[in-house]
């Protein structure tokens, strides 16, 4: 068996918290309400990106080690849970942002946080999973599936993943049966802009709560339908562009500008900010029936789909 000289595991070791050193002058921690912390990473002079769902209040103090920093709500987005804080000093280390689209499965990385109480905070995994554009329950575009094999401390939502390198390439958010998925940094360069510009980020809206539903076979045939299901609407908001529509409760989307509807994800999809305004032509059963509805695409509100 080959062994390893210890002055080259030495040196790995080094490298690597070299590599942590260097992203941890710019991870804050984050004082969100209710006895809650979070990690932020300082992206830009000013400007802190953390996750939405630690933020409780807009009360809301940054600490970098003994250093007590206000800091005010630029915006927030629960589509791709990301919030933009403003400082009110910017005198300390600004990230070193990575490209996240050079990622590759077996990579490794860091999860690099920051604990109020043992200061900075790191876990090593590897890049466990790559993927396309995807979008959240929320209906958030998130433009890269990155999802690394690693653990969170506690706090360590809104934390860097960071490369051999010290680069910022995401900010890690909590996934399903505790594991960790990354928000990757071209959708927060892109998320950042939106907040900076404007407060929030623009999406089309319905109005409605759909669930996915598969259609009978028989109905399918009668119909001339090629696809095996679509979205039943479970519930409409009053005045509402689908309610002014006339959509109601009981109907199924199966197309929306010809563009067929299987998922929820499906019509998340099609409400791009590009919509907000436009028509939008909705095919779909009615007791039994096909219908045709235009709906008028409108801005969704802090909440609401």
């Amino acid at each position: 068996m080959t062994s390893i000289p210890a002055n080259s595991l030495a040196n790995l070791s080094n490298s690597f918290a070299a590599a942590i050193a260097h992203a941890g002058q710019a991870i804050v921690t984050i004082h969100g309400g209710r006895r809650m912390t979070a990690s932020g990473v300082h992206w830009q002079p000013g400007v802190v990106v953390t996750t939405d769902h630690a933020l409780k209040h807009d009360e809301i103090t940054v600490t970098l080690g003994d250093r007590s920093l206000p800091a005010s709500l630029i915006g927030r987005d629960p589509g791709t849970d990301l919030a933009l804080l403003k400082l009110s000093q910017s005198d300390i280390a600004v990230a070193e942002v990575g490209d996240s689209t050079q990622l590759q499965v077996g990579h490794l990385v860091f999860a690099v946080g920051r604990s109020p109480d043992s200061g900075v905070t790191a876990s090593m995994g590897v890049i466990g999973a790559i993927g396309g554009t995807w979008r959240t329950w929320q209906g958030g575009q998130i433009d890269q599936y990155i999802r690394p094999d690693l653990s969170l401390y506690p706090g360590g939502a809104g934390s860097g993943l960071v490369d051999l390198n010290g680069r910022v390439v995401g900010i890690n958010t909590s996934a399903p049966r505790s594991g960790v998925l990354t928000i990757p940094t071209t959708t927060v360069q892109r998320v950042i802009h939106q907040l900076l510009q404007s407060g929030r980020v623009v999406r089309g809206y319905l109005g409605v709560g759909m669930q996915p539903v598969a259609l009978p076979p028989r109905l399918r045939e009668s119909l001339g339908l090629a696809t095996e299901g679509g979205v039943i609407i479970v519930s409409t908001e009053a005045g509402s562009p689908a309610d002014q529509a006339g959509v109601i409760i009981g109907d199924v989307i199966v197309a929306l500008d010809d563009r067929p509807i299987q998922q929820v994800h499906d019509v998340h999809a099609v409400l791009d900010p590009d919509r907000v305004g436009k028509p939008l032509l909705a095919r779909l059963i009615r007791a039994g029936e096909l219908l045709e509805l235009t709906v008028v695409v409108g801005e969704r509100p802090r909440r609401g789909v």
